[in-house]
């Protein structure tokens, strides 16, 4: 009894490498360990979690494009031709109609990532936000990660460049993921056990 072979999910995973090249494979450890040690340790478990790269988020991020500029289309275009405000207001050196088209765009991400954890672009591609304390997402999350993040990369055209820092970073992080303690992840079930 006391020398079952437990798997231990929170031990340290080695990658495969193939051909010379890192694969994202998992291979889990086996350990022996007394059995009451492991029923101890089952309450503890730590998920093991898929980081989305750059390219996915990239592609997810163009989904949602289209939809906040069709949303765009639905409501903010048709709303300004009605009533025929396009144009005489302007705050600042912004237009009312660019001031809308923001609050779309920002309301759209914060809301779909507060409710669903992810956009529709995140959905389709399987992907979500998820906190890095592996709580609920908190507003203020949201609003750091979709609201000042966001406006960071998009405040001047070169800082479109920090983007690419998903790619480099161990767990996949964006700027505007860091500030909001935030990971995106793939949704694909734990490891099956053969």
């Amino acid at each position: 009894m006391l020398n079952e072979v437990v798997e231990r999910s929170w031990l340290p995973k080695r990658k495969r490498v193939v051909n010379g090249r890192l694969r994202n494979r998992v291979i889990s450890q086996n350990v022996e360990v007394p059995l009451h040690v492991a029923q101890e340790e089952e309450s503890h478990v730590v998920p093991t979690y898929y980081y989305a790269g750059f390219w996915l988020r990239f592609w997810a991020f163009l989904l949602d494009m289209l939809v906040v500029f069709s949303l765009n289309g639905l409501l903010v275009y048709p709303l300004l031709r009605v009533t025929g405000v396009d144009g005489l207001l302007s705050i600042a050196s912004f237009s009312f109609e660019s001031v809308l088209t923001a609050i779309v765009f920002f309301l759209y991400f914060a809301i779909m990532t507060k409710l669903y954890g992810q956009t529709i672009g995140k959905m389709v591609l399987g992907i979500r936000v998820i906190s890095l304390n592996s709580q609920e997402l908190n507003w203020t999350q949201i609003i750091f990660r979709e609201g000042i993040g966001r406006f960071i990369h998009q405040a001047f055209f070169l800082l479109y460049a920090i983007y690419t820092m998903v790619a480099f970073t161990q767990k996949k992080q964006g700027l505007h993921d860091i500030i909001a303690d935030t990971i995106v992840i793939h949704e694909r079930d734990e490891i099956k056990k053969e």
